[in-house]
């Protein structure tokens, strides 16, 4: 497996391994070099994936039974494939090799639970003169785009609903991290007949192309608001329905009961899990003015106890940002906050070396207005922000254009839940941090995010709606 994805990385397009009309380079981020090369598609074999999309979803939509033992068979690729694919996943991505080989094995979990969720059934509603069945049918070809950040995880949330649902998907992973879902694409054609998964790669204008290309009626994609936008500009030309799930500026905060001892290492996992590379990590902390010193302390001690280093190297915490561009990006926003102010309570410096590395960093005296507060920074640097009262807290939060997710802490669940229902974004958690459950509806609101995956709302947005009227006296 390993020469086959470092060196030798392919296409599956009709469940065959096709190489591309060129190559491109891949890096990895603990070293700056480049670890593998990934195939270039070209625009007759992203046309060749099309037609296989659309040539086997017929049959595909046909057969639930098939549809369900193949899912399951595929997820169990995946779980025996972990930890083949988990260092490579690594070398790709730069984190550490036992959350690589854990994000893997979760996945796999979405096909199974896909596998297994039923359509709604029809509804019948008899009128005096007719009868209206109402009924969903799978939209016919998906296409897909995934972010470098989660590359599998993100995929499968898309794979597994589409497939399920009787349709059939082209997926395209970002060419900063192909090799891992490359290869993923080549493991399970061995499940998933001809043509259902076709798992291309490329530069841009692949992804416009894809967008564009007149086969596939739905997009889903994962990504940054910018190009979120343009995905849906694009999609609009053709009226191809759109699922965007687009950034976050998630906001903690913590409450005036909180046990801060208690909340530290949660805030900090939530905040600095994946190097902060997570849609939904917590981007600023609101606290308040009396605990505001106890607590941006204890997250400073924390952040630098963490150790930092190549994700393949024994008890390393977390690894190198995952492209150079979002190193420098995080860099930026740190520099501009201490040139305004802020103080650098724990790290603010990129680490020696060619690898894209930054200390876990944690900065206090901020406020709104400095572009690591206002903005997504994606990356290991947390804004602690102290308030005088909880109304203000909540109205700070809440002025953004981002609604993904955000938390409230505290030790009295009847203020935490009535302060969560203040939040305006698509989830809110109360004292926990971690992955979504696959059949919990995801999404964000306002410019986070057009849609939701994840559990029958994901299913039925691979599907169109369907009505029967049947007159009376027909037989």
């Amino acid at each position: 497996m390993t020469d086959s994805v470092t060196s030798d990385s392919v296409m599956t397009i009709d469940g065959e391994a096709v190489t591309g009309e060129g190559a491109f380079d891949v890096l990895d981020p603990a070293t700056g070099a480049p670890m593998g090369s990934a195939p270039q598609c070209s625009p007759a074999q992203l046309d060749r994936a099309m037609r296989s999309a659309q040539r086997a979803q017929k049959s595909w939509a046909l057969d639930h039974e098939a549809r369900r033992k193949a899912m399951h068979e595929a997820a169990e690729i995946m779980r025996n494939s972990a930890p083949e694919l988990g260092p490579e996943f690594t070398r790709e991505h730069g984190a550490p090799v036992q959350h690589a080989v854990g994000q893997i094995i979760i996945s796999a979990a979405w096909l199974d639970y896909f596998a297994d969720l039923e359509l709604p059934a029809s509804t019948v509603r008899t009128l005096p003169d007719r009868t209206i069945e109402i009924s969903r049918r799978p939209i016919g070809v998906a296409a897909a785009i995934t972010p470098w950040n989660a590359p599998i995880l993100l995929a499968v949330w898309k794979i597994a609903p589409a497939l399920a649902a009787g349709a059939t998907m082209v997926l395209k992973p970002s060419p900063h991290t192909p090799l891992t879902t490359l290869a993923l694409g080549r493991l399970l054609s061995a499940a998933l007949p001809p043509g259902v998964l076709n798992v291309i790669s490329g530069l841009e204008p692949l992804g416009q192309q894809l967008v564009s290309h007149p086969v596939p009626r739905k997009i889903a994609f994962t990504g940054s608001i910018p190009t979120g936008k343009a995905v849906g500009v694009a999609a609009a030309h053709d009226l191809k329905r759109v699922t965007l799930e687009l950034g976050g500026n998630d906001a903690a905060i913590v409450l005036d009961d909180a046990d801060i001892d208690a909340v530290v290492e949660p805030l900090f996992q939530s905040a600095f899990a994946n190097s902060g590379q997570i849609c939904e990590a917590t981007k600023r902390v609101y606290v308040p003015e009396r605990l505001y010193r106890r607590l941006l302390d204890a997250l400073a001690d924390r952040a630098r106890a963490a150790r930092v280093g190549s994700g393949l190297e024994p008890g390393v915490e977390m690894g190198p940002l995952t492209t150079d561009f979002q190193r420098d990006h995080v860099e930026d926003l740190v520099q501009e906050a201490r040139a305004a102010g802020a103080t650098i309570a724990a790290g603010g410096n990129r680490l020696p070396g060619d690898g894209y590395f930054f200390e876990p960093t944690v900065l206090g005296n901020v406020r709104e207005g400095t572009r690591i507060v206002d903005e997504e920074q994606f990356g290991p640097a947390l804004p602690v922000l102290a308030y005088k009262d909880l109304d203000e807290a909540v109205e700070r939060a809440n002025a953004t254009m981002y609604g993904l997710s955000g938390s409230v802490w505290s030790t009295d669940l009847q203020r935490a839940r009535s302060v969560a229902a203040r939040l305006e974004t698509g989830r809110v958690k109360i004292n926990t941090f971690g992955l979504p459950s696959p059949d919990a509806p995801f999404g964000g609101v306002k410019w986070s995010g057009v849609g939701v995956e994840n559990g029958p709302w994901a299913l039925e947005a691979y599907t169109d709606l369907h009505v029967t009227e049947i007159g009376v006296g027909s037989h």
